[in-house]
């Protein structure tokens, strides 16, 4: 089922089929990432590591799923995306890919190493301010003017099923490793694509939603039963991936009454990203390592059988240096 233009097929729900769907079509293009053991107040927690994909980030996964399912003449009208950089990047891979033009909506303070990327990528960018500019507007307007999909960063069935994949590789690669299936995952969120998608993909598992204190849009939503977008003036952070100023009813409807969320510091975040290079040896931006700095913070207690997803690795080199030698 495909749709053309930002309004398709806006009825359409993600389903655990589609997520089953999307997990075996990215599987016939990318090996799985690695889940890796490491132990945290000495009990073992396993660390999926979405930050050493193709683009840095799972975002190739929903990418590929929504592109992947694009009509010819859809194909042909091109794809329009909004994301402050990992999306961009799984759009702008996929659209290469497949022959597609690709045009993403960024912020202008987006980090340059993501500009670029998408930029070597051949997509074009069309840059916003996040302070004075709407970024859905623009690109709704954008994609209604070229008749272009508008290929939304968490808000779109096909991504949600698509983040889901990594939830089926995780299931697999639990059972081989640790002996049965995760009884937590604790995941970076920003809208909630990743963690609408592992809903659908562990329904046994307790999703386990982090965001950068005030930024937490998310598990104030689930602690209240209804959709609650960041306050006013919301604090300064290094998560870039995170800012979303609130969530979408197509992500809220399935993660309502099956997650919880909680926030994290940015020093909090900082200890995370030093431990994953000294005890993994990944690097990890900052809104990759929000899960991971919630559970070494003793926020959420593993127990042999939880999981992190370790969601992006897009880093600028010189902030990430700060990071590493504690000056930043």
């Amino acid at each position: 089922m495909t749709g053309a233009g930002p309004l398709a097929d806006l009825a359409r729900q993600p389903t655990r089929a589609g997520v089953l769907a999307a997990a075996a079509k990215v599987a016939a293009l990318l090996p799985p990432t690695p889940l890796l053991p490491v132990e945290i107040g000495g009990v073992t927690v396993w660390c999926k590591a979405e930050c050493l994909q193709p683009v840095g980030a799972f975002k190739i996964r929903g990418a590929w799923h929504r592109l992947s399912e694009l009509s010819e003449q859809e194909r042909a009208r091109g794809v329009v995306g909004v994301s402050s950089g990992n999306h961009a990047q799984g759009v702008a891979w996929a659209a290469r890919r497949l022959g597609i033009e690709a045009t993403i909506v960024m912020p202008r303070d987006a980090p340059a190493v993501k500009l670029a990327r998408v930029r070597e990528l051949g997509a074009h960018i069309v840059l916003y301010d996040r302070a004075s500019e709407d970024r859905d507007a623009i690109s709704e307007a954008l994609a209604n003017e070229r008749g272009a999909t508008l290929v939304h960063a968490y808000a779109d069935p096909w991504v949600i099923e698509g983040q889901g994949s990594v939830g089926i590789e995780l299931a697999v690669q639990m059972a081989a490793q640790a002996g049965g299936e995760a009884t937590r995952i604790v995941t970076p969120c920003g809208g909630g694509g990743l963690a609408a998608g592992l809903v659908l993909a562990c329904p046994n598992a307790e999703i386990v939603t982090v965001e950068p204190e005030g930024w937490d849009d998310m598990a104030r939503s689930l602690t209240g039963g209804r959709i609650l977008a960041v306050a006013p003036n919301p604090p300064a952070t290094a998560c870039d991936a995170l800012q979303t100023l609130a969530t979408r009813p197509i992500n809220f409807a399935v993660l309502d009454g099956r997650a919880r969320g909680l926030a994290v510091s940015e020093a909090e975040v900082r200890a995370a990203q030093r431990f994953a290079f000294a005890r993994l040896r990944l690097a990890l931006e900052p809104g990759g390592a929000v899960a991971l700095a919630a559970v070494l913070a003793g926020k959420v207690a593993p127990d042999g059988r939880t999981a992190i997803v370790l969601s992006g690795g897009n880093v600028d080199a010189a902030a990430y240096a700060e990071v590493l030698l504690g000056t930043g």
